[in-house]
């Protein structure tokens, strides 16, 4: 489907998101978390960014987490944040290309691969522009050995770009969600730089995991504000608002994308295809006048001048989302507001009304900044998780080796952040399992 009318955009995008929690947000603590990594040379250029849980059909206390570390490619922990595995990035090609770096994963389970029913990590290589797929091998996991299998197909082609010299100039894959609907798989991927999503199919490639274009969107890049101005978020020249994090509501099959610098979008997918988007929450920044320095190559707000369009529960970037599934449909949106530090819960059913906001805070490890990806699982996960699980990026993780910056995983307890609003939210742990979603 290709682009739809800026005019039905600009209807879209002028309602606001019902309010009906608390607006001082409540605060929790993790549990467990993953071991620092350092983005510099000693540290192999470890980013963390985005996790993702398997879980384990025969003993959920032994799920794994897989995360990204970008170019340092990804890391596998058990439950108590323990390295079990770790995976490299392709390296470049060449000496003039780029090499592998790993952006968002996510988990679908039951893909028939080769005539076996085989579960799959997916990966958005953002160096290489692909996506990348590793089996999963249960039995490795219950003898303790590494579990992740490369099974991605050597013709493999680029998503976003038309050859390998577009590849170089990195307007690639950047977020990743994926879905099952019946027997077919699929990975919905946004564009570095660029506001487009792609919805690709998954498919056996003999015995190896490749993929096909479904569908195209592309969000807006310019808005019309109520006083009859048009505006654009800000950017580096030549950049357009990108989305990363992205969630697919596995039941209703209603794809969730926040678009950093505007807001999180509600997408509904029939048939395979992107429907009309609707703008359910803006960025407070939303509409704010801005301008570029040149001399230090950023753009920079006029908040003395914000028309006072924008939202009210997230700040700029809007980054990682996650739907918790319960009964009949009914469960939560989160979605991290990097801005402040927080993590914004909306309903899942109806208006998706904004309920509250929360933190993690420093406890038994230390809080939570500059959150990228997230997800969460309702069902338990043995004795450290028994009511499910919220895995957050912590982008400022406590520096393991003096003053080097560190970036990690932290584990919050579902019913931890349940608990910690005024009206609990729901905890939920029989209605929905991730395994049975299509």
């Amino acid at each position: 489907m290709s682009a739809f009318a800026l005019s039905t955009l600009t209807a879209l995008a002028t309602a606001f998101t019902l309010t009906t929690g608390p607006t001082v947000p409540v605060t929790v603590t993790a549990t467990v978390e993953t071991p620092a990594v350092h983005d510099d040379e000693a540290g192999g250029n470890a980013d963390a960014d985005d996790p993702a849980v398997w879980v384990d059909p025969e003993n959920p206390g032994r799920s794994i987490v897989i995360g990204t570390l970008k170019e340092a490619g990804l890391d596998v922990y058990g439950l108590d944040g323990r390295r079990l595995q770790h995976m490299a990035a392709p390296q470049a090609p060449n000496e003039d290309a780029k090499p592998g770096r790993f952006n968002n994963v996510d988990i679908v389970y039951g893909f028939e691969l080769d005539g076996e029913k085989t579960d799959l990590a997916l990966v958005s290589d953002r160096g290489r522009d692909r996506i990348r797929a590793y089996a999963i091998d249960p039995a490795a996991v219950a003898a303790g050995k590494p579990p992740l299998k490369d099974v991605t197909a050597a013709d493999a082609v680029p998503v976003f770009a038309a050859d390998e010299t577009e590849v170089d100039d990195q307007r690639t894959s950047y977020g990743l969600t994926a879905f099952k609907d019946d027997d077919d798989a699929y990975v919905v991927v946004s564009q570095r730089e660029e506001t487009r999503l792609r919805l690709l199919r998954l498919k056996d490639d003999d015995g190896r995991v490749g993929y096909e274009t479904e569908d195209t969107l592309d969000l807006p890049a310019t808005f019309a504000l109520p006083d009859g101005t048009d505006w654009s978020p800000c950017a580096d020249p030549g950049e357009n608002p990108q989305v990363e994090g992205m969630a697919v509501d596995l039941e209703e099959h209603v794809l969730y994308a926040a678009q950093e610098a505007v807001g999180l979008w509600r997408i509904d997918l029939d048939d395979e295809e992107f429907e009309d988007p609707e703008l359910i929450d803006r960025v407070r920044e939303y509409g704010t006048p801005w301008t570029y320095d040149a001399e230090e190559e950023e753009c920079v707000l006029d908040t003395d001048n914000d028309p006072g369009f924008g939202g009210e529960h997230l700040s700029a970037d809007a980054e990682g989302v996650t739907v918790y599934h319960a009964e009949d449909g009914t469960g939560y949106v989160l979605a991290s507001s990097q801005g402040d530090d927080t993590f914004a819960v909306y309903e899942r059913d109806g208006d998706n009304g904004y309920l509250g906001s929360f933190a993690v805070t420093d406890g038994a490890t230390d809080g939570v900044q500059h959150s990228d990806g997230s997800t969460v699982v309702n069902v338990p996960l043995g004795r450290s998780f028994p009511k499910g699980l919220l895995i957050t990026h912590d982008g400022e993780a406590t520096p393991a080796d003096g003053d080097r910056e560190g970036t990690n995983f932290k584990f919050v307890r579902w019913d931890a952040v349940a608990g910690a609003f005024p009206e609990p939210l729901t905890v939920d742990t029989d209605s929905f399992d991730p395994r049975d979603a299509d």
